[in-house]
C-alpha cells in the first residue's frame, strides 16, 4: 500500500508513517505546488491513498468525477503546535 501526503500534511506525520515502515510519497518533497487536480491525477497513476486536511479533494472526487487513486483519507483534526516551554 502506497501513501501520498498532500503539501499540508505535517512533516513529523510523515517521518512517523516512514519510520514505521509505510512508503510514502511527499508532495511537499516530490513536487511542491502542483495544482490539486495534478495531485488527485498523480494518486490515481500510483493508484495511492491520498492523506490530506483539504476538503477541496471530496468536491474533485465526488462532484466532479475525478479519480482519486485508491482513495484519500481526509483528515479534520487541527495539528497541535510544539508545546511552548515554561519560563
Amino acid at each position: 500500500m502506497r501513501f501520498l501526503a498532500d503539501e499540508n500534511f505535517p512533516r513529523p506525520a510523515l517521518e512517523a508513517l516512514r519510520k514505521a515502515g509505510w512508503e510514502v510519497f511527499s508532495i511537499t518533497e516530490e513536487c511542491p505546488g502542483i495544482s490539486d487536480e495534478e495531485v488527485a491525477a498523480l494518486c490515481a497513476d500510483q493508484q495511492g491513498i491520498l492523506l490530506t486536511f483539504d476538503k477541496d479533494f471530496g468536491e474533485l472526487v465526488f462532484r466532479r468525477g475525478l479519480s482519486a487513486g485508491s482513495g484519500f483519507v481526509l483528515f479534520r483534526i487541527t495539528p497541535e503546535s510544539p508545546p511552548r516551554r515554561s519560563r
